[in-house]
């Protein structure tokens, strides 16, 4: 890791909340800013970043000088324990003192640039993820800010499905009845708030904790879809419109807030 100019780390603290989404997002959205990248994927016992990254069935190679990473592009290469698997169904049963041992000695011995932390809105999550927080202060790990993700969902009024509770699907009806009596509704977004976020969500924890709010990505069937692929959300930011632009803004904070730090990147 010496020979790794920049570190940065995702964490929650909180299962289920995205960082397997953001790392693989942010992956492809530095590498297509010509940055030499490298994805750590840490996760021992669920490790999703090969499927997120269209790498499924592929095998790291070990040479003389140790592993070698597994490249999407020449400059994005990435390493996880997915890919020493022998099926994608494989259990990896690492307990107790051998997996907490591995994460430890990952967090104490890496000079980190700093952490992102991703949340989800709802108070059970930002529960969890204080404590992340905190530990990221105690050990010294410098906090570059906090995502919110799934913040609400953002979805194209085209791709909305409309059901009753006697007839099922009436898409096609609700569809037609629209064109012909509002088509104006057909260009516009439709948003919905999944979570609770009445306490102020990930902002408000923010200004309690004294910590950067990098933004909030919306909970968008598209970036899931990519996800799900394999692939960039902006390789089609037309069709990942609400995630794509989300996700820019954030990742400009972010390199912004490591400039002004006379970091260069």
């Amino acid at each position: 890791m010496t020979t790794v100019k920049h570190k940065i780390l995702i964490l929650s603290g909180k299962g289920g909340v995205g960082k397997s989404t953001f790392s693989a997002q942010l992956s492809f959205a530095l590498a297509g800013l010509d940055h030499q990248v490298g994805l750590l994927d840490i996760d021992i016992c669920g490790p999703s970043i090969p499927k997120m990254l269209g790498l499924e069935g592929q095998d790291i190679h070990q040479s003389n000088v140790g592993w070698s990473p597994i490249y999407v592009e020449s400059n994005l290469g990435v390493m996880s324990i997915g890919f020493m698997l022998p099926h994608p169904d494989e259990a990896v049963i690492w307990r107790g003192p051998r997996k907490n041992g591995l994460i430890k000695k990952f967090l104490k011995d890496v000079d980190w640039d700093g952490a992102i932390v991703v949340t989800t809105p709802q108070e059970v999550s930002l529960i969890d993820v204080r404590k992340e927080i905190s530990f990221c202060k105690k050990v010294g790990i410098r906090v570059l800010g906090v995502v919110e993700n799934m913040s609400g969902l953002r979805q194209p009024f085209m791709d909305l499905k409309f059901v009753t509770s006697t007839e099922g699907d009436v898409t096609e009806w609700a569809m037609k009845y629209v064109k012909e009596k509002a088509p104006e509704l057909l260009s516009m977004v439709a948003c919905s708030e999944v979570f609770d976020s009445s306490r102020g969500g990930a902002t408000r924890m923010c200004l309690d904790m004294g910590v950067p709010f990098l933004g909030k990505i919306p909970l968008d069937p598209q970036l899931c879809r990519a996800a799900e692929e394999g692939s960039s959300c902006f390789s089609d930011e037309q069709k990942c419109r609400a995630s794509a632009s989300a996700l820019r803004k954030i990742i400009e904070k972010l390199l912004s807030i490591i400039r002004n730090d006379s970091v260069s990147v």
